[in-house]
């Protein structure tokens, strides 16, 4: 292994390292000096990079999520309204947003046949769920 490959590949494990952390590949690539079309390079020359630092992403995300979820329940608990109000919308289903669909149809549609077997069929077979949920 020549000295420009250690580099890299000590490079890479940097650029791996500081992603699990600050999921941003731009902040990433300027914090270790490697230019974003080496970034993107190496994700297409090296399969095993790629998936690194795709992993490496991902765990950054739920890293920001966890950090972002955390000052989300301290602002809840400060008695933040707005943390109040996203919390509730998006956790749960009495405040949750509501689409509501209304119209009426300007012809009438029969169904042939074999759509109607297969209506029937839908029916009781979702009959059978809500009365096996009881």
């Amino acid at each position: 292994m020549t000295s420009i490959d250690k580099r890299q590949e000590k490079q890479k494990a940097q650029v791996i390292e500081m992603l699990k952390k600050t999921p941003i590949i731009q902040i990433v690539c300027d914090r270790t000096g490697v230019s974003r079309a080496t970034y993107y390079r190496w994700k297409k020359e090296d399969a095993t990079f790629a998936k690194q630092a795709e992993e490496a992403l991902d765990d950054g995300a739920k890293l920001v999520s966890d950090l972002a979820e955390s000052q989300l329940i301290t602002a809840i608990r400060s008695g933040n309204m707005t943390g109040i109000i996203f919390w509730l919308k998006n956790h749960h289903s009495d405040y949750a947003n509501k689409l509501e669909v209304s119209g009426k149809l300007t012809e009438e549609y029969h169904l042939n046949p074999e759509q109607e077997k297969l209506m029937i069929k839908a029916l009781s077979m979702l009959q059978k769920s809500k009365k096996g949920n009881l």
